[in-house]
């Protein structure tokens, strides 16, 4: 059986610390890296787009990060129950032309008992920003 450390249900060290993984994790921009902490029949909205799985997980971070070049993440929990987390989350990447973006938002994380996310609902904004406004 797969599992994804910690497990649910978490305290809040427990939650901290899947909160950083999922940084690190998407900091890499390794879209199967990335795959391997979701069910593999994982839920997710991300702004308009509906995803079902880890081969469309896939598919959606490697078109993402083909066209954010130099993306850098910092997520934040925000709250936390037995197996849902709530993050915010802030990163900066350039578009191919070259301007510069700061994306905020929120998700929303549901764990299996094996601690692999199977739903996830991110809502977020993009600003562009001047590469001397960057922060991350």
């Amino acid at each position: 059986m797969e599992q994804k450390f910690p497990l649910p249900p978490f305290t809040y060290e427990k939650a901290v610390q899947k909160v950083q993984m999922a940084e690190d994790a998407w900091n890499t921009q390794d879209p199967e890296k990335v795959s391997k902490a979701y069910t593999v029949d994982s839920e997710w909205r991300n702004r308009s787009t509906f995803l079902n799985g880890r081969e469309a997980i896939v598919k959606f971070l490697t078109t993402k990060w083909e066209n954010e070049h130099q993306y850098k993440l910092k997520k934040e929990l925000w709250a936390y129950t037995d197996n849902r987390i709530a993050v915010r989350f802030e990163y900066e990447y350039h578009n191919n032309e070259g301007q510069w973006f700061r994306a905020y938002g929120n998700e929303n994380w549901e764990f299996d008992e094996n601690g692999l996310m199977q739903k996830r609902y991110a809502s977020i904004n993009d600003v562009p920003i001047r590469e001397e406004d960057r922060r991350l």
